[in-house]
């Protein structure tokens, strides 16, 4: 068993944090102008305000047009790259999100809310926040709910919380940047690298 990435959206529907730990193929930068603006697959990386050094693939959000520069980049090729940008496929996941959740409760009644979904693949697991931010995480097929939704949970109360929502310094309601914070990156990366069913 092992977990593929996580996504965290917020009130309004943009995707503000992204982290993978099992990418295989890289993803098309998104297009110009949008809030998450660069996709690193598995090279360090600094944001222009050297805030930002992960050795995984990542996402940084921001609103300048000028990709940070890798310390050693990989040779990009067209054959390496998905056919959709990230925002595209920030977009696909949010609407997926939205789609179970409308359904489940038209379905079953208020009280009833979406978990997640299971295909032959990948499993989706998706937590809300009283908030309003979405936090949703691709695992293997065979990952039990339970775990996974208590690890989305204690991402959100412990690091979240510590690091985003405390944090002076990040605008909650930003539109333009995500969350730009290393602090939270590591401490989710050294979260989930730490559980059991991360292989």
């Amino acid at each position: 068993m092992t977990i593929y990435s996580l996504y965290i959206y917020d009130r309004h529907c943009q995707c503000v944090f992204y982290h993978d730990w099992q990418r295989v193929k890289k993803a098309r930068p998104a297009n110009e102008g949008v809030m998450l603006s660069h996709v690193t697959p598995s090279t360090e990386m600094t944001s222009p305000r050297n805030t930002l050094t992960m050795s995984s693939g990542i996402i940084i959000a921001s609103s300048e047009s000028v990709p940070p520069t890798p310390a050693i980049a990989p040779p990009v090729s067209s054959a390496n790259l998905t056919s959709l940008p990230f925002d595209e496929e920030a977009k696909l996941v949010y609407g997926v999100i939205l789609s179970l959740r409308n359904m489940t409760k038209k379905l079953s009644g208020r009280e009833e809310t979406f978990v997640n979904y299971r295909t032959s693949t990948y499993k989706l697991h998706h937590y809300e926040t009283i908030s309003g931010y979405k936090f949703v995480m691709f695992t293997d097929p065979n990952t039990a709910t339970d775990t996974i939704r208590f690890v989305m949970r204690q991402i959100y109360t412990n690091p979240f919380i510590e690091f985003v929502v405390r944090n002076p310094l990040i605008d909650m309601d930003s539109r333009e940047n995500g969350i730009d914070n290393d602090h939270f990156r590591t401490a989710v990366d050294k979260m989930v690298k730490n559980l059991a069913i991360y292989a």
